[in-house]
């Protein structure tokens, strides 16, 4: 038995869930999510909570139960507060602003790089130096942060680069002469 499986997922305050078979669908102040759940499992809303049951007891459906169960929790909690990722930008004349639907660059290349916000993420330049992204989708959101960050990710001797705003860069002794 799995214990995460077994809890059931809190539906907060002014969330909707529409359960459709195995299709469920959340509607919050934040968006619209939903998800497919594996056929092996079935999902039930009972004294509004979700609880979810495998529905034949193979290892395949076991494996699934719990993850389908926590993609939920984070749904439900996506739609009502929504995920948050906060990048640092380090280094001498590097700096983030945005433009539109682009966010622009400089990073230490002779050119600015421009990456597309994608819909239903929000990418605010607080300083030239912090970005801050947000979204629904908690899934989305860690995307999104980690190909920002794969544009320049820190190196380990001076920590020139994008970082996650709580990441620690294990720093590496220069040259001795």
């Amino acid at each position: 038995m799995s214990r995460v499986g077994q809890k059931p997922v809190t539906v907060p305050q002014g969330v909707t869930v529409d359960i459709k078979g195995q299709a469920v669908a959340m509607k919050g102040k934040l968006g619209n999510l939903s998800l497919t759940v594996d056929r092996d499992i079935a999902v039930a809303m009972k004294d509004g909570k979700i609880v979810l049951e495998p529905s034949v007891q193979t290892r395949r459906a076991r494996m699934n139960w719990a993850t389908s169960r926590n993609l939920l929790q984070n749904m439900a909690r996506g739609v009502a507060e929504g995920y948050k990722k906060v990048l640092e930008i380090e280094g001498v004349g590097f700096r983030a602003a945005v433009q539109g639907k682009d966010l622009v660059l400089q990073i230490g290349f002779s050119h600015e790089v421009r990456y597309p916000v994608p819909e239903g993420i929000t990418i605010k330049a607080e300083k030239p130096t912090t970005l801050s992204i947000t979204g629904a989708d908690r899934q989305r959101v860690g995307q999104v942060a980690a190909e920002i960050r794969g544009l320049k990710p820190p190196e380990p001797y001076k920590g020139k680069g994008i970082r996650y705003s709580d990441e620690q860069i294990q720093r590496k002794e220069g040259k001795k002469k």
